[in-house]
């Protein structure tokens, strides 16, 4: 068996409520540091217009209050990558799959499974707050790296280097990376769009082939993707598209 390791977005699509799941004292003492934060303050910590700074002031209040509603992470998440999995008409090998195999990694509530009940908020690790005087790279350290000690199967990593980089640098070495590129006329490109959409493809043909060893994702093809073994190293995997 192996482990999926995907980022959180920042796009949410609310559609199934299910019953609120209590949050750790770990994530209660972000909510409170985010809760004190002004619309202003907001607007700064997260780059953003004010009027979208008021939406995410809303909704901590509601955290805080205990009145926001909570939804599946794998359905809430929306952004490129999530809608290029498949989350719908699930089978139940798929359904397994994901349930057990797949885990977010977040800034908010550390590293949780696909379908852990979460509720709407804006927050990843460039967000500008500090807990108990540590960033948030710092503060989930050593969360993130007893996940992975504790793993006794290889762990994939489908993440940006904003994620990766909250592991311990001894660590993050165990983890085996999947890149993706486009051969143009003989050149390699690569993308944020290119490789969200397929870190999405990636892991839906990962679950519909039920691939439970490194080997098994190296015999993977998948929307044109091919596996290029004169790129690849042992932990490395590279998966290419000609177009």
């Amino acid at each position: 068996m192996i482990r999926f390791l995907i980022p959180t977005a920042k796009e949410m699509k609310t559609l199934n409520e299910v019953p609120y799941q209590k949050i750790s004292e770990k994530s209660v003492a972000i909510l409170k540091e985010m809760a004190k934060l002004s619309t202003e303050e907001l607007s700064t910590a997260y780059k953003i217009k004010p009027e979208q700074a008021e939406k995410e002031k809303q909704r901590w209040d509601r955290m805080l209050a205990g009145e926001a509603g909570s939804y599946p992470a794998i359905e809430l998440f929306n952004g490129l990558m999530y809608r290029h999995i498949k989350r719908s008409d699930l089978s139940t090998g798929e359904k397994d799959f994901l349930s057990q195999q797949v885990f977010i990694t977040s800034s908010f509530y550390g590293i949780i499974p696909a379908f852990y009940s979460i509720q709407e908020h804006r927050h990843d690790f460039h967000t500008k707050v500090k807990v108990d005087g540590r960033s948030l790279k710092n503060y989930w350290r050593a969360e993130y790296d007893q996940f992975l000690e504790e793993s006794q199967v290889p762990v994939v990593s489908l993440l940006s280097s904003e994620f990766e980089d909250v592991f311990s640098p001894a660590l993050r070495k165990q983890l085996f990376t999947v890149s993706f590129m486009e051969d143009r006329n003989g050149l390699l490109k690569t993308h944020s769009t290119i490789s969200k959409k397929a870190r999405g493809a990636f892991l839906t043909a990962v679950m519909k082939e039920n691939c439970q060893t490194i080997d098994d994702l190296r015999e993977l093809s998948f929307d044109e993707f091919h596996y290029r073994e004169d790129l690849s190293s042992e932990h490395e995997l590279f998966f290419v598209k000609i177009v």
